[in-house]
C-alpha cells in the first residue's frame, strides 16, 4: 500500500535537495510569486472596485473590516506553517507514511479551528470595531464586510492548508492555478455586486467568500480524483496525536507571531484612524499597494523556507545556507527597484485607486515613508524563511514579537505623536521594525543553534495515537 501511495504521489512532488540552487529557487518561487501576486490582487480587488463605485466610507470599511479578518485568520495561518514545514521535512527525509499522517492531521486541525474561530469573532465583531476606533461614518460598512468575511473563514483556512501541503512537497504550480481561478471569479462578482447592485462593502465580502468557497471545493475535487494522498472524504479527517504535537510545536510560535504582528498593525490603524476617515482611506489604499510591493521578497522568502525545510530534512545544511544567500540577493534587487518607483511616483500610484485629493495627499506622505521598508524586508524575510525551514519557529516568533512590541508600536507612537510627524511617523515605523528583526535573526543564525531539526528532536515515530 505504501508503495502505491509513493507512485501516485510522485506527480505532486518535487525534490528541492538537488540541482542548481539559484535555478531551483527561481523555478519554485516564480509560481509562488505569481500566486502571491494573484492572491494580493484578489485581496485588492475589493478595495479597488469599491473605490470606483463607492465613497471613502466604504473604502475605509473594507480596509478596517479586512484588518480584523486578517487578525481572525492570523493564528491559523501561522499554525499552517507548522504543517507546511513538517511536510517539507518529512518529504526531504523520504518518510512517506509520516507525510500521509501529517497531512490528515493538518487538514483536520485546520477545519476544527476554522469553525471555532468563526463563532468567536462573530460574537465579538462590534467590540473589535470599537476597539480600533473605527470612524462612525464607516462603522456599518466595516461591520457588514467583517461579518460576511468571517462566514467564509473555513475556506480561507482550507485553501492555506491545501496550498501549504503542496508547497511543502515542492509543488508551487497547482496553488497558483487554484488561486487564479478564485481571483477571476472574485473580480466578476465584485463588478456584479458592487457596480451592478450597489452593495458597497457587503457586496465585496459576498464576492470574496463565494470565490474562496469555489476555489477550495474545486481544488479538493481535482486533487482527490488525481490520486492525492488525502481524498477529502469525511472518514479521512483524523488526528494523530504525535503529528498534532509536532505541528503545534512548530506552528504555535508562528501563530502567536502572526497574531502579535496583526495586533501591532491594528494599533497602527487606530493611530491612523485618529487622523480622520480620509487618512484611514489613504492608509488602506497605501497598505494594499504595499502588499504588492513586498510580494517579491515574501514569495522568495517563502520559497527559501520550503527549500530549506526539505534540505534540513535531508541534512544538507550547506545547501540550505546557499539558498538563503541567493534568496537575499534576488529579493534585494527587486526591492530596490520597487523602492525607486514608489519614491518617484507615489501620487500616480494613489490615482490608480482614487481621484479625491483629500485622500491622495495623506496617501502620498504615508507611502513615501513606508517604502523604506522595501530595502530592509528582503533581509528580514529571507532570514526568517531560513530559520522557519529549520523548524525553529519559536525564534522567529520571539523575533517578530520583539519587532512589533519593541520597535513598530513604540516607533509609530513616538514619531507620529511625540515628534508630531503624523502619517510619516507611522510609515517609518515599518522599516524600523524590520531592521530590529534582521539583527536579531542574524545573531541567532551566527550561533548555529538552527542546525538541529524537529525530526531529530522527537518526530521520529511512523505512527501515533488517533482520536
Amino acid at each position: 500500500m505504501i508503495t502505491m501511495k509513493v507512485i501516485r504521489m510522485q506527480k505532486f512532488q518535487n525534490d528541492l535537495t538537488e540541482g542548481n540552487v539559484a535555478r531551483q529557487l527561481i523555478k519554485f518561487s516564480l509560481p509562488f510569486l505569481l500566486s502571491t501576486i494573484v492572491q494580493q490582487f484578489y485581496n485588492m480587488t475589493d478595495l479597488l472596485i469599491v473605490s470606483w463605485f463607492s465613497g471613502a466610507e466604504s473604502i475605509a470599511g473594507v480596509n478596517i473590516g479586512g484588518q480584523i479578518t486578517f487578525f481572525a485568520t492570523a493564528l491559523v495561518i501561522g499554525l499552517s506553517v507548522g504543517g507546511t514545514v513538517l511536510v517539507g521535512q518529512y518529504h526531504g527525509a523520504k518518510r512517506e507514511e509520516d507525510l500521509h499522517q501529517t497531512v490528515s492531521t493538518f487538514f483536520s486541525m485546520m477545519l476544527i479551528l476554522a469553525v471555532v474561530l468563526t463563532a468567536v469573532f462573530l460574537a465579538l465583531d462590534r467590540q473589535l470595531l470599537w476597539l480600533i476606533r473605527t470612524p462612525q461614518e464607516s462603522f456599518s460598512e466595516a461591520k457588514a464586510y467583517l461579518d460576511i468575511c468571517l462566514m467564509g473563514l473555513v475556506f480561507i483556512f482550507m485553501y492555506n492548508a491545501i496550498s501549504g501541503v503542496l508547497r511543502g512537497m515542492g509543488d508551487s504550480v497547482r496553488p497558483l492555478i487554484f488561486v487564479g481561478g478564485a481571483c477571476l471569479l472574485n473580480v466578476g462578482l465584485d463588478f456584479l455586486f458592487i457596480g451592478g447592485f450597489g452593495m458597497g462593502a457587503a457586496g465585496a465580502a459576498i464576492a470574496t467568500i463565494i470565490a474562496q468557497a469555489a476555489s477550495v471545493i474545486a481544488s479538493a475535487i481535482y486533487l482527490a480524483k488525481r490520486g492525492f494522498l488525502f481524498d477529502f472524504k469525511l472518514s479521512s479527517f483524523r488526528i494523530r496525536v504525535e503529528k498534532l504535537k509536532l505541528i503545534l510545536k512548530i506552528g504555535i510560535p508562528t501563530g502567536v507571531q502572526q497574531v502579535i504582528t496583526s495586533i501591532s498593525f491594528m494599533i497602527m490603524a487606530a493611530l491612523v484612524n485618529d487622523f480622520g476617515v480620509e487618512a484611514a482611506a489613504a492608509a488602506g489604499i497605501a497598505g494594499k499597494f504595499n502588499g504588492f510591493a513586498i510580494m517579491p521578497a515574501m514569495a522568495i522568502s517563502n520559497s527559501v523556507s520550503m527549500m530549506c525545510a526539505q534540505n534540513f530534512g535531508a541534512r544538507i545544511i550547506e545547501r540550505a545556507k546557499r539558498t538563503l544567500n541567493v534568496g537575499i540577493a534576488i529579493s534585494f534587487t527587486l526591492g530596490f527597484i520597487v523602492f525607486i518607483i514608489t519614491q518617484l511616483f507615489p501620487e500616480e500610484i494613489m490615482r490608480i485607486f482614487i481621484s479625491d485629493e483629500a485622500v491622495i495627499i495623506p496617501g502620498v506622505v504615508y507611502m513615501r515613508a513606508f517604502s523604506y521598508d522595501y530595502l530592509v524586508v528582503p533581509f528580514a524575510f529571507n532570514l526568517m524563511g531560513f530559520v522557519n525551514g529549520s523548524g525553529h519557529t519559536l525564534i522567529t516568533a520571539i523575533c517578530s514579537v520583539l519587532s512589533a512590541v519593541g520597535f513598530r508600536i513604540p516607533a509609530a507612537i513616538l514619531l507620529s505623536s511625540v515628534f508630531s510627524m503624523g502619517l510619516t511617523g507611522v510609515g517609518l515605523a515599518a522599516p524600523i521594525a524590520s531592521l530590529g528583526s534582521m539583527f536579531i535573526l542574524i545573531l541567532y543564525i551566527a550561533s548555529g543553534a538552527y542546525r538541529k531539526t524537529n525530526l531529530e528532536a522527537g518526530g521520529i515515530q511512523a505512527s501515533g495515537d488517533v482520536f
